[in-house]
């Protein structure tokens, strides 16, 4: 029997049963009933559920050796390359103390995976991959700590989800069903005083009077991002955006934030904002414009931008141009991007808050695991 002093390094093996699930890929329902975990980072939904246990799920390949790892409790179904791990013996090992065990691995499966193009997780690598076991109770009250701040992260996340609802709600309130104020001290009443407008017929349908409709590429050019060769890649402060969001760190920027990041290759017509200073790779196109960025933010995502490779799916410039944008008053504009800034701004102040709640918890990890911070043991 594992005395209370006693801290022990076993394999996983010894430790836990793997299983995989037995669904495609492609097996996601919108809204359906249950969580569908793949080898993507993002959790789908399925209306079929495989399995009703408390288990840490892994992707089992990636093509960046990138393997996401979730703690989930509950009925689920997963990809047939996810796997689902399962204590052996819960008297034995603490199941959310595995996943923080298995967080500390994943740089070092990313090294061993097999594969070229795609990196695989093999039953052999995890079978023998080795983690320190401490007793029980140690594991429960390193488990409960790094969950408190992982809840308080979950919190922050979703009222920061909360935030760009209320903005984004704004938005097709004020210049999609055109509900929009006649005053700033009305612009979040219901009473909005827009009936008193008249409206007018122009190309996009019926629009009130004083709004204009112009062509995208006359209120804005999409720029191209710049190409980072690998051999000029350097890790630095400012971020790197392609097509599917941040894919990293630079030491140098390409374009002055704040800003906005359309996706180009790829992940065509994906729109992304950022604060500070950053660079663009050639998967993206960055926007200037004399109009508020802010404003175009919310509109870029409305546009239907059609692929111009069928291979190789591509967002045409040209045919974005030709796109048209009713575009309402500056007073108009301006009340809009004052509330919409305030709300980002709240989203910001929780951002920053979970930058510093990740860096305290991912500091205590290592030292939590491998019994050097004196709180596990009190």
């Amino acid at each position: 029997m594992m005395m209370e002093s006693e801290w022990r390094t076993e394999k996983l093996g010894e430790l836990v049963v793997f299983k995989t699930g037995k669904l495609d890929s492609n097996a996601s329902v919108p809204d359906g009933d249950y969580p569908f975990f793949t080898c993507s980072q993002e959790t789908f939904r399925t209306n079929t559920f495989s399995f009703d246990v408390e288990c840490v799920v892994l992707a089992g390949n990636n093509a960046n050796g990138i393997f996401p790892l979730k703690y989930f409790h509950g009925k689920f179904d997963a990809y047939q390359r996810t796997y689902v791990i399962t204590t052996r013996d819960a008297s034995r090992l603490n199941i959310k103390f595995l996943y923080y065990a298995l967080r500390l691995k994943l740089s070092e499966f990313r090294s061993f995976a097999t594969g070229a193009a795609t990196k695989f997780l093999t039953m052999t690598i995890l079978n023998d991959t080795e983690i320190v076991v401490p007793p029980l109770p140690v594991q429960r009250r390193i488990a409960g700590i790094l969950s408190a701040y992982d809840e308080l992260i979950e919190n922050s996340q979703r009222r920061i989800r909360l935030l760009e609802d209320m903005a984004r709600a704004l938005y097709r309130e004020w210049f999609v069903h055109f509900r929009f104020p006649l005053d700033p001290s009305e612009a979040l009443a219901k009473e909005d005083g827009h009936e008193s407008v008249p409206r007018l017929p122009s190309a996009l349908g019926d629009i009130p009077q004083g709004w204009e409709v112009k062509k995208l590429g006359d209120i804005l050019e999409l720029n191209y991002g710049k190409a980072l060769k690998k051999d000029d890649r350097r890790e630095g402060e400012f971020p790197v955006f392609g097509s599917s969001g941040q894919v990293g760190t630079h030491d140098t920027s390409l374009v002055k934030g704040p800003g906005i990041i359309v996706g180009r290759k790829g992940n065509v017509g994906s729109v992304f904002w950022c604060d500070e200073d950053f660079y663009v790779i050639d998967t993206a196109y960055f926007v200037s414009s004399a109009l508020p960025l802010r404003f175009l933010f919310y509109v870029l995502p409305t546009l239907n931008f059609i692929n111009s490779d069928a291979a190789v799916p591509g967002l045409s410039r040209n045919q974005a141009y030709t796109l048209e944008v009713a575009v309402p008053p500056a007073d108009l504009l301006m009340m809009f991007c004052e509330l919409a800034e305030s709300f980002e701004r709240q989203a910001s102040t929780l951002r920053r808050q979970i930058h510093n709640l990740r860096r305290t918890r991912d500091l205590l990890l290592p030292r939590m695991l491998n019994g050097c911070c004196s709180i596990v043991n009190t």
